[in-house]
């Protein structure tokens, strides 16, 4: 499934939900086919596969207990954002996910979080919210509504980057954009409005501009702690160019969760504990 592993520089800690009720049973995104039905065992056997190798990266890894009726809530990343032990929790727009909102607020909350804040305008958590140290990128035009920006903003003290995304496959900011260091980004341009590339381009220059073929196997939707990567095992061209910048990759198999529409970053909510 990986490579060698390459301790990370600095340990992460990760928030997870086994995909123990995962299925697919309606339809809210492009990836999402309710009559191709799911291997709900290998979907969790890929789960685990994810989750060992970030334990053998040397990563924490807490885990919330999935909820049955609640086939999406494996994708952890879209349950809240948390920047410097402040806990920004998520409304989501589907009612089918509703539920998920309150149930990971409660997590946080029971696990010691004091600083929580439930929102009050849409927003699918790190699915389209990405922090880095300074700033938080941030999405809109599926999922997320702008006004959540400021929202955001408002309580992590943080200043947030509106960007645009255009293309329904992409419909999160973590399936077009992945964060490699605090400079430094992977993205597919094609996802976002020309204005939002223009002002990408402008941010990360050096930015690593992936191909929509591997865009189109979620190659995006990739998790990088500073020195490995790991991304799905189907992006073999953005595999190769992060090697050619030093980066140690790490291939997995998540095609089962990407019949829901996710890969590895959906699967992995970064608990930021301290200041990053």
């Amino acid at each position: 499934m990986a490579q060698s592993v390459t301790p990370a520089p600095v340990p992460r800690h990760y928030l997870m939900c086994r995909p123990t009720h995962f299925a697919v049973e309606y339809t809210i995104n492009p990836w999402m086919d309710p009559a191709a039905g799911v291997d709900r065992a290998r979907a969790i056997r890929q789960w685990e596969g994810l989750r060992d190798l970030y334990l053998s990266l040397g990563h924490r890894v807490s885990e919330i207990e999935p909820i049955d009726g609640l086939p999406d809530m494996v994708f952890a990343a879209n349950g809240a954002l948390v920047v410097d032990g402040r806990v920004y929790g998520a409304r989501f727009a589907s009612a089918e996910r509703t539920p998920e909102g309150p149930a990971y607020l409660d997590w946080f909350r029971e696990a010691g979080y004091t600083e929580t804040h439930e929102p009050k305008y849409v927003n699918e958590g790190e699915g389209d919210f990405l922090a880095l140290d300074d700033v938080v990128l941030a999405a809109t035009g599926f999922r997320t509504e702008a006004a959540a920006h400021q929202e955001a903003e408002r309580f992590l003290g943080r200043p947030v980057i509106t960007l645009q995304l255009a293309d329904p496959r992409f419909y999160h900011l973590d399936t077009a954009l992945f964060v490699l260091s605090d400079d430094r980004i992977a993205y597919y341009p094609g996802a976002f409005s020309t204005g939002s590339q223009r002002v990408l381009r402008a941010l990360y220059p050096d930015a690593l501009l992936a191909t929509e073929e591997d865009a189109a196997v979620l190659g995006l939707n990739a998790v990088c702690d500073g020195r490995n990567v790991v991304i799905a095992a189907e992006a073999v061209s953005l595999a190769h160019r992060l090697r050619a910048l030093g980066y140690t990759v790490h291939p997995v198999e998540l095609d089962e969760l990407r019949r829901a529409g996710g890969g590895a970053k959906c699967c992995t909510l970064e608990l930021r504990d301290v200041p990053v």
